[in-house]
């Protein structure tokens, strides 16, 4: 990056340093930090969108429905996450290549699935082979906010569930005594009642999410864990143009810091989001704010 860094052998200290990091693979990690914030940022809303949609399917008096959402919930809790990875996201990759091959290649008479391979048309692979690189990444992204989404809405609908049966039900009953619908009452009452409830747990859920964002390696995406590991390990002078040590501690603490302060960014960020919610509520922390401004 420095016009200095033309010849790193006669480089040394915070000179060496600054070119060493500053090469293509380390830019590769700080990108990959931004690659985990946006995972976050994406999956968090989708995941909670998985988990209103099943908690309130699960209130549902339609049978089917409610054991769908029962189902959803309670399989996706009950497997392993790093087992869901592995699996779900083969069969979500095959599945969606499989429609495209019905689509795309109705003549096609051999058998998709052939032993313990899965061979579909050329044009029905997804991404296709001739696509650029970052169509690979991109894809291997999408079912990487997909997996997460679905494994996280799962935990998020068990809270949510809980929480729309923590308010009380005899405001339910005095809305519909005013002439409110069902639905009137849901919305009005209900839905945004139920989030003072809710957050604590939703609030323990986004510190687990931020803890398994190392599983995106498991999906094929190069995360900070993984350049990690690999800018970390033992460098010699014949691979590289900056050899060094055993350096994966730095680079594990490194990420250890990046860790904590996120954690720490998130708690005060969702303390003050409790305040806000419980402020005039007749819950502990609404009754604890009415007190301290007596």
């Amino acid at each position: 990056m420095f016009s200095y860094c033309t010849d790193p052998s006669t480089l040394e200290g915070l000179t060496w340093l600054s070119c060493y990091l500053t090469t293509g693979k380390h830019f590769s990690m700080y990108f990959s930090v931004i690659v985990v914030l946006v995972l976050l940022a994406i999956t968090a809303p989708t995941a909670l969108l998985f988990g209103f949609s099943a908690a309130t399917a699960a209130r549902s008096r339609i049978l089917p429905l409610r054991w769908f959402a029962w189902g959803y919930t309670n399989i996706v809790r009950g497997v392993p996450d790093i087992a869901f990875f592995l699996f779900f996201v083969i069969a979500l990759d095959q599945g969606f290549e499989w429609l495209r091959h019905k689509v795309k290649c109705p003549d096609w008479t051999e058998p998709v699935r052939n032993g313990v391979e899965f061979v579909v048309c050329d044009v029905a692979k997804l991404p296709l082979s001739s696509a650029p690189q970052w169509v690979h990444e991109t894809y291997g992204f999408f079912l990487a906010v997909l997996t997460f989404a679905i494994v996280f809405g799962a935990f998020a609908a068990n809270v949510l569930f809980g929480a729309m049966r923590a308010v009380p039900r005899g405001q339910m009953e005095t809305a519909e005594a005013y002439g409110m619908t069902r639905r009137q009452a849901f919305w009005r009452i209900l839905v945004p009642q139920m989030w003072v409830y809710a957050l604590p747990g939703l609030s323990n859920l986004w510190m687990v999410l931020i803890k398994s964002t190392p599983l995106l390696f498991l999906l094929g995406v190069e995360d900070i864990v993984y350049w990690a590991r690999d800018l970390g390990g033992t460098k010699s002078a014949r691979f590289t143009d900056y050899p060094h040590g055993d350096w994966r501690m730095w680079y594990f603490l490194a990420l250890l810091v990046f860790y904590l302060a996120l954690t720490k960014i998130s708690e005060i960020t969702l303390d003050r989001l409790m305040k806000r919610l419980t402020k005039g509520q007749a819950t502990a922390g609404g009754e604890a704010q009415r007190k301290a401004a007596t």
